[in-house]
């Protein structure tokens, strides 16, 4: 009897990853550095392009493998989908030929499952082969007209609920919220964040990078390079963080306040991008940052992105430990359902549930709560989320205004930013703007009268 043929590495380091987000609730981004490590450079740009991208395209995968499959998908050997998914992403959005896509799946079958299943995926991947990606979807996808949904969801490879809320965020507009879609599926940049008084933009340049489309502190990795191997970066002068969080930052920073701007807070600070340029900006200043984080895992996080720029304190935001009123300035990064996020982290939209955000709501209002109790009057919250979903953004600030804050036009606190809409509040867009879908809403405390 013959043994069966070694899969290659790579292609074997993409199905590892797409187990263990499948069986672990895993990240790729944090299971993928350790499986890439035996391999080639370009075995695994392969690796990453396969497990990302499969991750990305699971949704339409998935309905045109179920017309192609004999058995249910939900009937399969889950190792089998994942292996059909991986051939069929190599199959309709990479430039690998039939037979390489389908002969390596079979043999990665047989490697990780065994000689049975072969036979059904060598016949599946074949079916998918007989057409390409567009072709597939005209055929798999409801009729535009009949169901827009149905279609936006199918052809961008989103969960229906997640179009919903897309569509409710960009104001009913189909053409917009195709747009949104769309760009979830594109690779995101790496962008870095040059921390103020520590390093300079000019310093990223000088090593390869290029300016950044909005943020002053921001520059943008090329293709291809790491970002631990710049000295800033490896110094933790700088740091790796999406143009919108820096953006959101950056507007709180910028909001004057009458009289003392000495304390300030962000009161759910992990893992400490935020925090780390916040407290840069305030060591500037002369005032000095409070970063608080539930978590102890992640406050050690904080703690070392951030440095001394910041005293990070382990402490619930929902019961603080600080007087009423002691900050000047509080940033609420509200824990959310991060639909912001899903270029970068693509497992999530098939990980999260409507029932996410309702569970959120609750905590989030309380965190926007007490960070209003916890600034001084004439002082400004920032409530912002990685979320456009309507329930986490600008319904929980609709839960505050009875208490005694006014929301501020937050556009003018990002200059030269593009499409900001009417205001007051913000929302950033990947397909608009290059960032995370960020949303920021700015509220000062009033002052007292008498």
């Amino acid at each position: 009897m013959s043994l069966p043929r070694p899969a290659d590495s790579a292609r074997e380091a993409a199905y590892e990853a797409l187990r263990a987000v499948r069986e672990n609730d895993a990240y790729a981004n944090l299971v993928l550095p350790s499986l890439l490590r035996p391999l080639s450079a370009r075995d695994a740009a392969f690796a990453t392009e396969l497990v990302y991208g499969t991750l990305r395209g699971l949704g339409s995968y998935d309905v045109i493998l179920a017309g192609l499959s004999s058995r249910p998908l939900d009937k399969l050997d889950p190792r089998v989908l994942d292996v059909l998914r991986l051939g069929a992403h190599q199959l309709l959005a990479m430039r690998v030929a039939t037979h390489a896509a389908v002969d390596s799946s079979v043999n990665l079958t047989r490697s990780k499952v065994g000689h049975g299943p072969a036979g059904l995926v060598n016949a599946v991947l074949r079916k998918v082969a007989a057409r390409d990606l567009a072709s597939w979807l005209v055929e798999v996808a409801p009729d535009f007209e009949a169901d827009p949904i149905g279609h936006l969801a199918v052809t961008h490879s989103h969960p229906r609920w997640v179009v919903e809320a897309f569509r409710d965020a960009l104001g009913g507009d189909l053409a917009e919220t195709a747009a949104a879609l769309a760009a979830d599926n594109e690779r995101p940049a790496v962008t870095l964040v040059a921390r103020p008084g520590r390093s300079e933009v000019d310093e990223l340049l000088a090593l390869g990078a290029r300016p950044a489309r909005w943020s002053p502190v921001a520059a943008v990795l090329e293709s291809g390079g790491a970002p631990t191997t710049l000295p800033p970066v490896r110094e933790n002068r700088a740091g790796v963080q999406d143009e919108g969080s820096q953006l959101v930052a950056l507007a709180l920073a910028a909001v004057p306040v009458e009289e003392r701007d000495e304390r300030w807070l962000d009161i759910c600070a992990g893992p400490g991008g935020k925090a780390a340029l916040l407290g840069a900006l305030a060591v500037q200043r002369g005032a000095r940052l409070v970063a608080a984080e539930l978590q102890p895992h992640r406050a050690r996080l904080v703690a070392r992105a951030a440095g001394s720029t910041a005293l990070t304190v382990v402490a619930d935001g929902t019961r603080p430990a600080w007087v009423p009123e002691a900050f000047d300035r509080v940033l609420v990064d509200a824990p959310c359902s991060g639909l912001g996020a899903l270029r970068r982290r693509p497992e999530a939209r098939w990980r999260r549930r409507p029932s996410d955000v309702e569970q959120l709501h609750p905590l989030q209002v309380s965190l926007l709560r007490n960070a209003i109790e916890s600034v001084r009057p004439g002082g400004v919250v920032a409530y912002v989320t990685c979320s456009p979903h309507p329930h986490e953004a600008r319904d929980v600030v609709q839960e505050v205004l009875g208490l005694d804050v006014e929301r501020l036009d937050a556009r003018p606190f990002l200059p030269g930013v593009a499409e900001l809409g009417d205001g007051p509040d913000i929302q950033l867009w990947p397909h608009r703007h290059g960032t995370d879908a960020m949303y920021l809403t700015l509220l000062r405390k009033r002052p007292r009268s008498g």
